[in-house]
């Protein structure tokens, strides 16, 4: 049996949500799952382990899709099954307020499901 050791759950993605880093601008891969403390990214673009981040991506909250802001740290990377794409696990080290309720809303939404 399977024990599950993350202290928040993670909602997983079921629409494709681009994940942009905020100081180049670039796309850098997609979401796989998010919880409030952090994000599984499908990366398409080079990454550098245990580097600091400031990543975008934009959520869809019954208003329209709204963008959320995150300091995330590069806790690990993982080849994928797929040809050019990794497997990388943020962990959020600044969220600001407002955006982090965001987080929480769109993680506890009705219909999700969890990994």
């Amino acid at each position: 049996m399977m024990h599950e050791f993350r202290r928040a759950k993670r909602r997983k993605a079921s629409d494709t949500i681009l994940v942009t880093d905020a100081m180049t601008e670039r796309v850098v891969g997609r979401l796989g799952n998010l919880s409030e403390s952090g994000l599984l990214l499908m990366a398409s673009e080079t990454l550098v382990d245990d580097a600091l981040y400031q990543l975008r991506f934009s959520l869809e909250d019954g208003g329209g899709a709204q963008p959320i802001e995150v300091g995330a740290h590069l806790l690990w990377l993982d080849r994928a099954s797929a040809p050019a794409v990794v497997w990388a696990g943020f962990r959020f080290i600044a969220v600001v307020e407002d955006h982090a309720r965001r987080l929480r809303n769109w993680v506890d939404a009705p219909g999700s499901h969890y990994e």
